[in-house]
């Protein structure tokens, strides 16, 4: 799977490797633009999976990109800049911005918003679709609800939360630490062993009589969903 590629916006040299350090050390791919005009053209350039833009820029301001990006983009924004006034904040979220981070900043902490902005961008594109229709299986997302055969499943909801994140990605392996990190949040501090406790009641809520099973665990690695008899 080829890795997310992430335009950072932004004057100063310092910051920007500061950034490009701790994204590629993530597997991110990052570009870079170093005024307004030049993050319009690297936006068309290279089609980012996510924007980080500074406010204070040359040529044209970061509220301006944002403006013109958002005119016929959904590419998630993080607004980063040196100004932490909460009209500035509004601001940039009223513009279409996903998030906002005010310098000085934790560079390990823009790379969790990072993640949590690309993670909530791609969930949102998937819950557009409503419904995962798989062999015996339906799931709705606007109502969580579950189907297994027929039969509706009534389960909590970070249960819910975690069938809808591994059944979006059917037969990919995902460890229990990014388990952790994409269901439970980026900035959750838990056992490892909440994840194993939550497969198992959704095993039994979903597998229990059922004709088929969904979620296969790889000894050592993880889980992953697929469909089998």
């Amino acid at each position: 799977m080829a890795s997310n590629t992430i335009l950072v916006v932004d004057d100063e040299e310092l910051v920007q490797d500061l950034i490009r350090l701790y994204l590629e050390k993530e597997g991110f791919q990052v570009e870079e633009a170093w005024d307004g005009q030049d993050a319009l053209a690297k936006l068309h350039a290279t089609s980012p999976d996510l924007i980080i833009l500074d406010i204070m820029l040359p040529k044209m301001d970061g509220w301006t990109v944002c403006r013109e990006i958002r005119k016929n983009k959904a590419t998630p924004i993080i607004m980063l800049t040196a100004k932490g006034e909460e009209f500035d904040r509004v601001l940039g979220l009223e513009l279409g911005a996903d998030d906002y981070v005010c310098k000085p900043f934790s560079p390990i902490e823009l790379v969790a918003r990072v993640k949590a902005v690309l993670r909530r961008s791609t969930l949102a594109g998937q819950a557009s679709s409503k419904v995962l229709s798989y062999p015996g299986m339906i799931v709705d997302y606007n109502s969580h609800r579950v189907e297994v055969d027929g039969c509706e499943i009534a389960l909590a909801p970070k249960e819910f939360e975690l069938l809808w994140f591994l059944a979006s990605y059917p037969g990919r392996l995902f460890s229990r630490e990014q388990l952790l990190k994409n269901v439970w949040d980026y900035d959750y501090l838990g056992d490892p062993r909440t994840v194993d406790t939550h497969v198992k009641r959704l095993r039994e809520k979903l597998e229990v009589g059922a004709k088929k099973r969904y979620i296969r665990t790889v000894w050592g690695l993880g889980y992953k969903f697929e469909v089998a008899e």
